[in-house]
C-alpha cells in the first residue's frame, strides 16, 4: 500500500492502515486541511467545486471530501463525473474560491487522489501547497458549529460548458473538420474521457467517432498510462476500421496522445509540438515546455521566429514560466497541452480541438503530419539510490565528462549539447535517480543515457 503527500494533494492506494494509504483517516485530514487554509487565507468566497474520474472508489472519496469541507464552513459545488479541466474551468466559470479534483490520474485502479486548486482554477503554489500539508500534519482544523455548516449542491453542466467552450476557441475550426470528414476512434480507458471525447468530436463536426474502452465504469481495461506499450487495442482499431486517426487520454482527460492512421504512434512529446505549430502559424509568441520535454518544441518554435524557454518539472513550475514570457501556448511533452486562450491548464479537450483543425487545414494523413517535424528520440533510465547522492560532485564530474554542455541545474542536472541533451533527477516519489537522454537517433540517447548511468554510479 502506498501514500504519498505532496504540495499539489494526496495521492494512495484504497484501503490499508490510516498514513500508510489512502484512507477516509487520511482523506477527512487533507480535505479538513485545505478547507481549514482557505478560510484562514481569507482570500474570496468561501465555496469549492469538486469532480471526481471514474474510478470505482470516486463516489466514497467524493463523499468524504465534500462533508469534510462542509465541516469547516466550506459551500460544496458537486460536478460529478468531470475531466481534470473541466474542474478546472468551473472553479473560475462559478467564482468559486478553490478546487479539488478527485483522481490519481494515470495510476492504475486501486489508486486515488485530491488535486488541490487555487480560486484562479489552478494547481497550488509550492508555499500553499505547503501550508495545507502542515494543517493535516498538525490536525489543526476549524470545525464549525451545527448552524455553520457549509451546503452542497450539484451542478452536471460543466461537462458541456467545457466543449462549448473548446469549440468557441478562435483557432478551433469546426467548418474545416466537418469537411474533412474524419472518422475517429477514441481509447478513454473507461473514465471520464468516454463522455467527454466522443461528446467533443460530435460537437467539432468528426464525421464518425469509434469508441473504445469509453464506459465510465472505472474498469480500466489497461495500463491508464497512455504509452504505446499500453495501446495495442486502439492502433489494431485505428487501422481495423479506417480511421484517420486515434486519440487516447488518460482517466481525468489532461494527456493526450495519438495514433496515426496506420495504427503507428504520432509520439506523445508530439502532441504538443503539432499542436503548437499550429498555433504559432496564426499567432506569434514565446512557448514553454519543461526541461524533461523535446527539443522538438524549440525547434519549431525558432522557424517561426519565436522564443523557446524551458521550465523545471511540474505543471504549476510551466504555468509560471508561460504567465512570465507571456507564452502562447506551453505544456508538457507527456501529451500536456496548456493554453492560455482557454484557461492555465493541461486539456486533452483543447489538444483535439486544435490538432484536429490543423490536420484539417493541411489536408495530409495524419503519419505525413508527424514527419514534418524533427525526429528526436528519449533514453529513460533509473537507478536506485542506496543514501544520499553529492549531487554538487555530480555536476562537477559531468560537465568533466562533457565540457561542451551548457549546464542547467534548476531541477538537477541537465546538460545541453550540440545535438540533445541529458538530464539527471532525484525522485519525489520513489529512493530513485531519473536519467532522461535526449538525441537525433535512439542508439546515440540510449548510449548518452548509459555512459551518464556509469558517472552516476561510480560517485
Amino acid at each position: 500500500m502506498a501514500l504519498i503527500k505532496s504540495i499539489s494533494g494526496i495521492r494512495g492506494t484504497i484501503g490499508g492502515k490510516p498514513g500508510e494509504s489512502l484512507t477516509p483517516v487520511d482523506i477527512v485530514k487533507f480535505a479538513s486541511a485545505y478547507g481549514t487554509w482557505l478560510r484562514r487565507r481569507g482570500r474570496g468566497p468561501l465555496r469549492v467545486v469538486t469532480g471526481r474520474d471514474a474510478r470505482v472508489s470516486g463516489p466514497v472519496v467524493a463523499a468524504l471530501v465534500n462533508s469534510s469541507l462542509r465541516s469547516v464552513g466550506i459551500d460544496v459545488i458537486d460536478t460529478g463525473l468531470a475531466t481534470t479541466p473541466t474542474v478546472e474551468v468551473a472553479v473560475t466559470g462559478l467564482g468559486a474560491g478553490g478546487g479539488i479534483i478527485l483522481t490519481a490520474s494515470h495510476n492504475p485502479a486501486q489508486w486515488n487522489a485530491l488535486k488541490l486548486l487555487n480560486e484562479d482554477g489552478e494547481f497550488l503554489s509550492d508555499a500553499d501547497g505547503r501550508e495545507v500539508l502542515a494543517l493535516a500534519e498538525a490536525e489543526d482544523f476549524d470545525y464549525v458549529t451545527y448552524d455553520m455548516l457549509g451546503t452542497e449542491t450539484r451542478d452536471d453542466s460543466w461537462m458541456e460548458k467545457h466543449i462549448r467552450m473548446v469549440t468557441r476557441m478562435k483557432l478551433t475550426d469546426c467548418d474545416a473538420i466537418r469537411k474533412a470528414g474524419f472518422t475517429v476512434a477514441v481509447d478513454a480507458v473507461s473514465s471520464v474521457g468516454g463522455i467527454a471525447i466522443p461528446a467533443l468530436l460530435r460537437a467539432l463536426g468528426v464525421s464518425k467517432v469509434i469508441e473504445l474502452y469509453c464506459k465510465p465504469d472505472g474498469l480500466f481495461p489497461h495500463n491508464p498510462e497512455p504509452l504505446p506499450e499500453h495501446l495495442s487495442d486502439i492502433s489494431r482499431t485505428v487501422r481495423e476500421n479506417g480511421a484517420h486517426l486515434g486519440f487516447v487520454v488518460d482517466p481525468d482527460v489532461d494527456r493526450l496522445a495519438i495514433i496515426c492512421e496506420d495504427g503507428s504512434m504520432f509520439g506523445e512529446e508530439y502532441t504538443l509540438v503539432s499542436v503548437s505549430d499550429y498555433v504559432l502559424s496564426h499567432v506569434k509568441g514565446p512557448t514553454v515546455s519543461n526541461m524533461s520535454s523535446t527539443r522538438a518544441l524549440r525547434d519549431i518554435t525558432e522557424s517561426h521566429g519565436c522564443s523557446y524557454t524551458s521550465a523545471p518539472v511540474g505543471e504549476v513550475n510551466v504555468v509560471a514560466e508561460m504567465k512570465r514570457t507571456g507564452a502562447v501556448i506551453g505544456g508538457e511533452g507527456n501529451g500536456g497541452v496548456i493554453y492560455p486562450e482557454l484557461h492555465y491548464g493541461r486539456d486533452a479537450l483543447a489538444g483535439i480541438a486544435l490538432f484536429l483543425t490543423h490536420l484539417a487545414k493541411q489536408g495530409v494523413k495524419c503519419s505525413e503530419l508527424r514527419k514534418r517535424y524533427p525526429d528526436y528520440f528519449i533514453a529513460k533510465k533509473k537507478i536506485d539510490l542506496p543514501g544520499l547522492v553529492d549531487m554538487e560532485k555530480l555536476r562537477a564530474d559531468l560537465v568533466r565528462a562533457f565540457p561542451d554542455a551548457h549546464c542547467d541545474t534548476r531541477d538537477g542536472i541537465k546538460l545541453d549539447l550540440p545535438s540533445g541533451w541529458v538530464q539527471i533527477r532525484k525522485s519525489n516519489t520513489e529512493p530513485i535517480m531519473r536519467i532522461y537522454a535526449e538525441e537525433r537517433g535512439m542508439v546515440q540517447a540510449e548510449k548518452l543515457a548509459a555512459d551518464v548511468t556509469a558517472i552516476v554510479k561510480n560517485l
